[in-house]
């Protein structure tokens, strides 16, 4: 046990016992971006043939405000604009894959964007800006939220105002929507409100609970949706396959466990999602794969799947789940890089750093969905 303790205060994994007092270093960041974060401030998964995404970038953006590390930020912030943001993030919405392109050059690679990656990016260039006085960080991450809502969000039948996973692709009929519900973080859409983005933010707020119920059938998430005039429901994905919840879906675990139980609809998100709670509380670890129906189709799930759910069980106040999961995650870390498996995995240890870092409370969202973070009183 003293070992153990020994190699968990090493990773930064101790947890704290106040968001006022936990320690202003973070390992695990540091561990991940000596790793994965090149010199230029590009995220490199190394396992997608070097590929960097939108998605990779915000997160980066986002942990680097909660490890207080401006100069991480701003590396990070610097690359994105440049490369995937045409220079200029309050008139562009960045590009979602760059990487190397089939006539041997590396660019970006498909120039559609990624909702999410953009709300995250936007919500963290916000916050950056109140908490370190950078003006000039808010005023480009308000009008990234400005084009957001003006060029990625519809009014779909039967979820009203709703972020579109993208600017193109998912209305490919008039009657036809494709939605990813872990695009859609609650204490995001509650802080673009707050920074005066207003309606469409509030109405996405208050009609996620709704068609996030109606499309968990059997209390799993579902990594895609489809509405018609009919309704929602459990989808394949657009490019095809078949309807199930397993890594994107993962996400919505964990946005629901890390917003703050007095924050509006959460208890309706929380209880669309019982039957995968429930599943982890009885199993112990969550599956990989599951159809909306709740037939397990793939048990053995990353370990990071087990890290998404320590957020609700923490809160819920589950210390026997807590221990358990607990257990699994811990095992998995490989002393000699501080990172989560071996090899380490790009999306494992961004599960992990958003879990692991609420758990220590590096990090907390107000009810209103703005941040809280350890070195900021």
């Amino acid at each position: 046990m003293r070992n153990a303790c020994r190699l968990l205060a090493a990773m930064g994994l101790v947890v704290v016992s106040s968001l006022a007092g936990a320690e202003t270093t973070w390992p695990f960041w540091d561990h991940y971006a000596a790793h994965f974060l090149d010199s230029q401030g590009r995220i490199v998964d190394p396992d997608r043939d070097g590929r960097t995404t939108s998605e990779a970038q915000s997160y980066a953006l986002f942990f680097s405000l909660v490890a207080n590390d401006p100069n991480s930020f701003a590396r990070v912030l610097r690359w994105t604009t440049e490369n995937l943001g045409a220079g200029d993030l309050a008139k562009n919405l960045p590009a979602w894959s760059w990487g190397h392109k089939q006539d041997g050059s590396w660019g970006v690679i498909d120039g559609n964007s990624a909702a999410d990656a953009d709300l995250w990016t936007a919500y963290s260039l916000i916050e950056a800006g109140e908490l370190w006085n950078r003006p000039d960080y808010g005023k480009t991450g308000r009008a990234l939220l400005s084009l957001i809502a003006s060029e990625e969000v519809s009014v779909v039948p039967h979820a009203g105002r709703v972020l579109m996973p993208g600017r193109a692709g998912f209305h490919p009929a008039e009657d036809t929507w494709f939605l990813n519900p872990s695009y859609l973080p609650l204490p995001l859409l509650l802080a673009a409100d707050h920074f005066g983005g207003g309606d469409p933010w509030r109405q996405m707020a208050a009609n996620l609970p709704v068609w996030l119920m109606q499309t968990s059938p059997a209390g799993f998430a579902s990594d895609w949706v489809m509405c018609d005039r009919n309704g929602c429901a459990p989808s394949a994905p657009p490019n095809g396959g078949v309807a199930e919840g397993s890594y994107d879906a993962i996400r919505v675990y964990l946005w629901s466990g890390m917003t703050d139980p007095r924050t509006p609809g959460v208890d309706k998100i929380v209880e669309a999602l019982e039957g995968a709670f429930q599943y982890v509380r009885l199993h112990g670890e969550p599956p990989e794969v599951v159809r909306p129906d709740g037939e397990i189709v793939r048990t053995q799930a990353p370990v990071s799947f087990s890290a998404v759910f320590l957020p609700y069980f923490q809160t819920a106040g589950d210390h026997k789940t807590v221990l358990r999961l607990q257990r699994n995650v811990l095992a998995e870390f490989a002393p000699e890089t501080g990172l989560l498996g071996t090899p380490p995995q790009y999306y494992d240890q961004n599960l992990a750093l958003f879990a692991l870092g609420w758990q220590q409370q590096r990090f907390r969202f107000a009810s209103d969905g703005t941040l809280r973070v350890s070195w900021k009183r």
